[in-house]
């Protein structure tokens, strides 16, 4: 059978900070809400949330290390310039407004408040639009 994904899980110290952070980004509430687990349905995989101290009693060494900066948590979304526009209000670490990649998805980087990296994208038709890196 081939692999599937099913989650994408963050291990942190503020399960309801991130809890209420990808609450708004993502305009829904999760579907599982614990104290110490959080999970948001997202396509058919899903966006889980772990306490640090809890998950540590399955895998010790995860409590001791440092943030991973190198991992990116990416979501799909209708229109990237409106989700742009109505996250504004909020304060959110922005790492580069909407820009067109030249793959073809419009992209809007930002972090969470605990640093991971998060894009949200939608599909364009690059040649109809005009260049904007």
């Amino acid at each position: 059978m081939p692999s599937k994904l099913t989650h994408a899980c963050v291990i942190t110290p503020d399960v309801e900070g991130l809890r209420n952070f990808y609450s708004v980004v993502l305009q829904m509430p999760p579907t599982v809400a614990r104290p110490d687990y959080v999970e948001f349905a997202a396509g058919g995989a899903a966006l889980s949330l772990y306490d640090q101290r809890e998950f540590a009693r399955y895998a010790p060494t995860v409590e001791s290390s440092g943030a991973c900066s190198r991992v990116m948590i990416e979501f799909v979304v209708e229109d990237v310039d409106r989700e742009y526009a109505r996250l504004q209000r909020f304060s959110i670490d922005w790492v580069k407004p909407p820009s067109t990649q030249p793959w073809g998805n419009r992209s809007l980087y930002l972090r969470d408040p605990e640093g991971n990296l998060v894009n949200l994208y939608s599909h364009v038709d690059v040649s109809s639009r005009s260049s904007d890196h």
